[in-house]
């Protein structure tokens, strides 16, 4: 209650103002002559931290590291850039048993130990038709 009533007496923020653009904000040619740097040839597979390593090295500064991730972010090309191989997703096998012991299984299962550190491996082999323990 005490809450409520502090904020209905406490003077309103003027967060709902509209901001000034900033004096430094990138231009529309700016931004896309970074893009097109960032996708030429040269630059294709490199992140862009690298990038613009490299470009200062070479006395050339198209805007900040974190410029570059936002206008990457902002067309949706944040991601890996190299080029990659696409696998087919592959499927898993699946074993069925039509009777007992055609197909088993196993697991190990660590067990606590009588002292503290100390444990003790449970083997356990099991048959998939009946679910029983086969073996130990």
């Amino acid at each position: 209650m005490h809450r409520h009533q502090r904020a209905a007496r406490a003077p309103k923020s003027a967060s709902t103002a509209p901001r000034p653009a900033p004096a430094n904000k990138l231009t529309a040619q700016e931004e896309a002559l970074i893009l097109e740097t960032l996708n030429s040839e040269r630059f294709i597979d490199q992140a862009p931290e690298q990038i613009y390593a490299t470009l200062l090295s070479e006395g050339t500064y198209l805007g900040s590291g974190s410029a570059m991730y936002r206008l990457l972010r902002r067309e949706k090309q944040v991601a890996e850039r190299r080029r990659q191989a696409r696998h087919p997703a592959r499927k898993v096998p699946e074993l069925v048993a039509y009777q007992p012991g055609e197909v088993f299984t196993w697991d190990i299962t660590k067990l606590a130990g009588p002292a503290k550190g100390t444990y003790f491996d449970a083997y356990v082999m099991i048959d998939i038709y009946s679910r029983y323990i086969v073996g130990c």
